[in-house]
């Protein structure tokens, strides 16, 4: 008997993704004098009537504890753990998570107890983070920041007065001759000092930072500010949607219904076979509607920068590897993705009791909760593409484009009934189409492994071991294409059809072209999906362009001293276009040869997840925010200076930071690209 299993994780996808904007959970945070010379820090959390947040102790596999997380502490010591106080978790089973959970709601603090060890110089800084979930959705568990200080102790506080410590005698040092840093004011107007920003030697005024950190973006819109940093058009997302649904018409749960449901329809009328027309149009419209409601669910989830960020969240893509390789485990017949059975009875019963155009509603809805199981895995892979596309609306187009390939055939057969009979009739090569896009999932899911494995610096998954895998998948399929590999629910091969063995050429053929990758062949093909061509170890292939420096200010003053123009490229570590651009333009040699001869290239990463020296505070639009990792600070540069948040994203500058010509996103143009570098050196020359 097959095993079922309901995905609430996958079920985040069909609701909305994120509840970032929406402040369900407000922290008040404090210092309570607790005796003895220790203090309680007091994290009081208020949530929102309808949600509740989780214990601090949650069982592996679980949902998001509440945690305490200290980025500086001085003069003092935890004592014991960061737990709630004051009342007890409401504990219950989840059938969501499949264990007992202890949840919060109202009101209710968490305490973790410090011992002060030396009051003048106590500092504690750092975060708290609880997810809040509702009957339908969570929220991601971002981080709310606190910082004290010795003068936020109570006044109660009494300590033993440290014990003096015998001096040894030091023998003097000769004095040390600091290196002048600059404050945060370049970035926020804030006296500041960070580490991650010190001035190269020879200049280090604050003027001068000033200006390398000053808004540009007007004197780029009058070069005529061009370039689109949304990673994919909506016709692309449209085709790629509309792909996806003959994908999910060849697989077992929904080529059945086809005949199933036409035929339904022309017998319910059998007198009238004009209503029987319209009434399968209605049905096909009703799919439409309810697969492009799901893709506008999304997309209201989301604003749009949020949906380009995600393409670089490091977060967001293990959980879309996960996602993703289960799905292929599903495909591959280890147990299917359905929705509880309840959904499906309510809504069939829906139909039944209705009439006219809301049961005929009512009967797609059916469909689309019965093909689940195969249709499932697709959508969410669709879904996860154009959520990180960079288009707000790339959701509810994909789902127009996957619904509409679906309601065609329903139609269609409607009208002309006498094709059902020349139907190819259901069997195992259903089930084979399932496990052909069991082997795509799980290559696709590595695409985004190496986007949080290149944020994080883990170096786990480099180029070459990223081609291994692909090759040792791609060989498979074709083995198994050629009946040589047998998975559960497939039929025995009487003999390969000329399809398959058609299929498993190019599968085999895409195998062995990958091949030469291992010894740094570029591979443009792939170039959007595999890690960069610098993360591999062996690598004979010299034709690729390696940027000079990767920190702005540092960049900018050898320019200087060179007297260079400045070509910046804000990229990322999941930046499928960026990939694109660096395989397919900069490997171009009149491409490389200027920007290796002519410019001084600056890559700036902005899903870079190394950790400042010191947080950065800057004041954006009103609101307050803290710059934690070099990414954020590369990022809040883009933002602040030209207005912009997409990558990849290409400004050429003067030494001082000014532009000197439009500037240029995603277009694999060579040409274009070449007029726009061109350009930039005309006008800096003059």
């Amino acid at each position: 008997m097959k095993k079922k299993y309901f995905l609430p994780v996958l079920m985040a996808l069909f609701l909305p993704l994120s509840i970032v904007a929406q402040d369900v959970v407000s922290w008040k945070f404090s210092l309570e004098d607790n005796g003895n010379g220790e203090v309680n820090f007091v994290a009081q959390a208020t949530v929102e009537p309808g949600w509740h947040v989780y214990d601090t102790n949650v069982p592996d596999g679980g949902p998001s504890p509440t945690t305490l997380s200290t980025d500086k502490i001085d003069g003092a010591t935890p004592v014991g753990n960061f737990k709630a106080e004051g009342r007890k978790a409401h504990v219950e089973f989840d059938p969501n998570f499949d264990m007992n959970v202890g949840t919060f709601d109202g009101t209710v603090k968490f305490v973790q107890r410090f011992k002060i060890t030396d009051k003048a110089k106590f500092v504690l800084e750092g975060d708290v983070r609880a997810q809040a979930c509702n009957d339908q959705t969570c929220t991601p568990p971002l981080p709310v920041d606190f910082a004290f200080s010795a003068n936020n102790l109570p006044a109660t506080l009494s300590t033993a007065a440290p014990v003096a410590k015998p001096e040894t005698p030091k023998t003097p040092e000769a004095p040390k001759t600091e290196t002048p840093t600059e404050t945060v004011a370049v970035l926020a107007d804030t006296p500041t000092q960070t580490a991650d920003s010190v001035a190269v030697a020879t200049t280090n005024e604050a003027t001068d930072k000033e200006i390398l950190w000053t808004p540009v973006i007007e004197e780029l819109k009058a070069y005529g500010m061009e370039g689109n940093v949304e990673g994919r058009s909506l016709w692309a997302i449209l085709l790629a949607g509309f792909i996806g649904g003959l994908v999910a018409l060849l697989t077992p749960c929904v080529w059945p219904m086809i005949p199933m449901t036409v035929s339904f329809f022309l017998k319910r009328n059998k007198s009238d076979r004009q209503k029987a027309i319209s009434q399968a149009l209605i049905y096909g419209v009703s799919i439409i509607v309810i697969y492009v409601f799901l893709g506008l669910v999304i997309s209201a989830s989301f604003g749009a920068s949020a949906l380009n960020d995600l393409s670089t969240n490091a977060i967001f893509n293990l959980l879309f590897f996960a996602l993703l390789v289960v799905f292929a485990i599903s495909f591959f017949g280890a147990f299917e993705i359905v929705l509880p059975s309840s959904w499906t009875n309510k809504i069939d019963e829906k139909a039944d009791k209705t009439s006219g155009l809301l049961s005929i509603f009512f009967m797609a809805f059916t469909l689309a909760l019965v093909s689940f199981s195969c249709t499932g895995p697709i959508i969410g892979t669709l879904l996860v593409e154009t959520a990180v596309s960079g288009s707000y609306l790339g959701p509810a187009v994909g789902m127009f484009g996957f619904a509409l390939a679906l309601a065609i055939p329903f139609a269609l057969f409607a009208i002309f009934p006498s094709w059902l009979q020349n139907m190819p009739k259901s069997g195992s090569w259903l089930n084979s189409v399932k496990v052909v896009l069991g082997f795509l999932e799980l290559a696709l899911a590595l695409k985004f492994l190496s986007v949080a494995d290149l944020a994080y610096k883990w170096g786990i998954l480099d180029r070459e071991v990223f081609l291994v895998l692909w090759i040792v998948i791609f060989a498979l399929l074709g083995i198994y294409l050629l009946g040589k590999l047998k998975l559960p629910h497939d039929s025995d091969l009487a003999h390969v059809s000329v399809t398959r063995l058609f299929l498993s050429i190019v599968s085999f053929a895409f195998a062995l072209y990958m091949i030469p990758g291992l010894w740094g062949a570029p591979l443009k093909a792939i170039s959007a999906f595999s890690p960069p061509i610098y993360t591999q170890d062996f690598n004979l292939y010299n034709g690729v362009v390696h940027a000079k420096f990767d920190d702005y200010e540092l960049g900018m003053q050898y320019a200087k001293q060179k007297g260079k123009p400045v070509l910046i490229d804000f990229s990322g570590f999941g930046c499928v276009n960026c990939r694109k651009m660096e395989a397919s333009v900069w490997t171009n040699p009149r491409v490389k040869s200027i920007l290796e001869n002519d410019y001084v290239l600056i890559t700036l990463m902005v899903d870079d997840k190394t950790k400042l020296p010191q947080r950065i505070e800057v004041d954006e639009n009103g609101r307050k925010t803290k710059l934690k990792t070099i990414g954020d600070k590369w990022s809040y540069l883009q933002r602040h200076k030209f207005g912009v948040s997409g990558q990849p994203y290409y400004v050429a500058l003067d030494s001082e930071g000014k532009p000197i010509a439009k500037s240029y996103a995603y277009n694999e143009n060579v040409d274009k690209y070449i007029e726009f570098l061109e350009t930039g050196l005309k006008n800096y020359k003059k």
